[in-house]
């Protein structure tokens, strides 16, 4: 996986390499999709989310250009292998995942590997996880229609974001917080799935 689909793309982040190499990504998938694990495309992991392609992973792990001194805000826990990629490059990581038995199931499996400086929570990403803000980056990995302003004003001035946007089509975006707005890079087409329960 690292070799062929990440060192052999435009992945040159030695730290993020390092980190995908490390962590046992089967472990994070359901057993019965396990054949697929390091395979180039997403991978089922039930109640109709997905394990984003090892690529994506790399890309917007790299795109964030995560310190060890960063505390990091994730959106859609999902399976839990994002949030170990990033507890490999983090102080901390704060992650929120709306589907509770995902949660519950990502939690065990990042405690009993070790990760230690990962937090989760059920919750609605949408509002963030304000009582430990401001963030030093943000990961989101699934798509709203729109950037969600709270997760704007979580993130710290100088702080990115790395997020797909939109609906039919989506983009991913990579923000950085200045002290008087938003500054935006677009990047790649991408499809993640939606991100839901968007607050009235």
């Amino acid at each position: 996986m690292v070799s062929q689909q990440l060192r052999g793309r435009d992945i040159r982040s030695p730290r993020v390499l390092e980190a995908m190499g490390a962590v046992p990504r089967h472990l994070f998938i359901p057993e019965a999709e396990r054949r697929d694990a390091y395979a180039d495309h997403p991978v089922s992991i039930g109640y109709g989310q997905t394990i984003s392609q090892p690529y994506i992973v790399a890309f917007m792990t790299e795109a964030l250009d995560v310190r060890p001194g960063d505390r990091v805000l994730e959106i859609g826990t999902g399976s839990g292998y994002q949030a170990a990629v990033l507890a490999r490059l983090a102080k901390e990581v704060y992650t929120i995942e709306i589907v509770e038995p995902l949660a519950e199931r990502a939690r065990a499996t990042l405690s009993a590997l070790g990760y230690r400086n990962v937090h989760v929570r059920t919750g609605n990403g949408y509002l963030g996880w304000p009582e430990h803000a401001p963030y030093d980056r943000v990961m989101v990995t699934a798509a709203p229609e729109d950037v969600p302003p709270a997760l704007v004003q979580q993130l710290a001035v100088g702080g990115l974001m790395a997020i797909p946007v939109g609906t039919v089509s989506q983009e991913l975006r990579i923000l950085r917080r200045t002290a008087t707005g938003t500054e935006t890079l677009h990047t790649l087409p991408v499809k993640f799935v939606p991100m839901v329960q968007k607050p009235k």
